[in-house]
């Protein structure tokens, strides 16, 4: 099974805000995770698109790789809090007010779904269903 991940560090959002988007995909097939982005009204859902395609791109360079994209699902994703730039702003009577630009470091993974083993036949059957049922003794 194939897994491969892309990281993405020093994204001028909060970790908080992008965790917010990143779980909208989790969890969900690659092709229906870059539709659910497409139409996320966050801005950090662009940065997060780009993400999830280098993680696509990534998987399909490993060794091993079947070479079929709808296979590969987003297994994880999550958004750590980088270093943050402080700011100041003015306030009134002299004052000063500090202001933090937070920055995320973004991880997205993917992995390949394992193919679907076939059931057996109706007619094969082991262990106690194939034995033949003991006749019942009646009471006398």
């Amino acid at each position: 099974m194939i897994e491969a991940q892309a990281t993405s560090k020093y994204i001028r959002t909060s970790a908080q805000k992008a965790g917010l988007v990143l779980d909208l995909i989790r969890g969900k097939d690659v092709n229906r995770a870059l539709e659910t982005l497409k139409f996320a009204r966050k801005s950090v859902a662009e940065d997060i698109s780009k993400l999830l395609r280098s993680a696509i791109a990534n998987a399909q360079q490993k060794d091993g790789f079947s070479g079929d994209v709808d296979r590969l699902f987003v297994s994880a994703c999550y958004a750590n809090q980088g270093p943050s730039q402080k700011r100041v702003r003015p306030a009134p009577m002299g004052r000063a007010y500090r202001v933090l630009k937070r920055t995320a470091h973004l991880t997205v993974r993917v992995s390949e779904r394992p193919e679907k083993i076939a059931a057996m036949a109706a007619g094969t059957t082991t262990g106690k269903a194939a034995r033949k049922p003991r006749a019942k003794k009646a009471k006398e």
